[in-house]
């Protein structure tokens, strides 16, 4: 499991984080959502160890501030928000950045596998730079994939930490990514994903931590979570959960919501 225990984080004389408990099984994906400044990515940041914190953080049983960096690697691959290249890399060698640490290091046709389950093999010798910001994005995702290998094997499972993946892409990579972090987690590995959107949210999901200025309003199933009362509490605004016809997956109404003060 991922665990983390009184995660607190504090930036400056700010509390991002407060005292927030955290769990995430292998099997199942685990989405982390909330309004603008709810601490998402700065929670997401605490557990991966980029920012400091108070708690304790777990990956498999084991402390994260105990492991050293290429352990950490070996075990789970971190997609960020934004990644910035200063030098004119291709595409294939962003990717094969993940494989100097982590389960396939030195297999250099995990590279192309990776970027070919992100629709990007042809780009592979194209300068990255040169790529759109969501083939970027992908780009990305292809290093983490290729960097953690399969989702599980003897050493127990892996994990995916992914930061708003679907952020700058279309409809049809959105659904192309999320069904590549349910595959991952449907074979055994873990996948813990900050995300904006509530409709690919509750397609997806397996559970749900809805954040509110930094502490957790909610966690539970997509149906728990996604209630029109506590959506409503966490985005300050009025939202109406629906029910789509079978298999009844909550979906939310963009054009039926209204600003609070309306």
């Amino acid at each position: 499991m991922l665990e983390a225990r009184d995660i607190s984080v504090r930036l400056g004389r700010s509390v991002i984080v407060h005292g927030v408990d955290f769990a995430a099984k292998p099997g199942q994906l685990t989405a982390i959502c909330g309004p603008n400044g709810s601490g998402k990515t700065t929670l997401l940041r605490a557990m991966t160890g980029d920012l400091p914190c108070t708690g304790t953080v777990t990956l498999n049983g084991r402390d994260i501030a105990r492991l050293a960096p290429w352990e950490l690697a070996a075990m789970r691959g971190v997609l960020p928000q934004a990644s910035a290249l200063a030098f004119p890399f291709t595409v294939l060698e962003v990717v094969e950045i993940g494989l100097s640490r982590g389960r396939a290091a030195g297999q250099t046709r995990a590279a192309m596998q990776a970027l070919a389950r992100v629709d990007l093999a042809h780009h592979a010798g194209r300068p990255y730079q040169s790529l759109s910001g969501g083939e970027q994005q992908r780009a990305q995702l292809a290093r983490v994939l290729a960097q953690v290998g399969a989702p599980t094997d003897a050493d127990g499972p892996r994990w995916l930490l992914l930061d708003e993946p679907v952020s700058a892409l279309d409809i049809a990579h959105q659904l192309e990514v999320m069904q590549i972090a349910r595959d991952f987690a449907d074979a055994g590995g873990g996948v813990v994903a900050v995300m904006h959107d509530l409709n690919l949210t509750a397609m997806f999901a397996d559970r749900i931590v809805l954040l509110a200025e930094g502490h957790v309003l909610s966690a539970g199933t997509v149906t728990e979570v996604m209630t029109s009362e506590t959506l409503s509490r966490a985005y300050g605004c009025r939202l109406q959960v629906g029910t789509a016809p079978p298999p009844g997956t909550p979906f939310l109404l963009p054009h039926a919501a209204r600003l609070a003060a309306e």
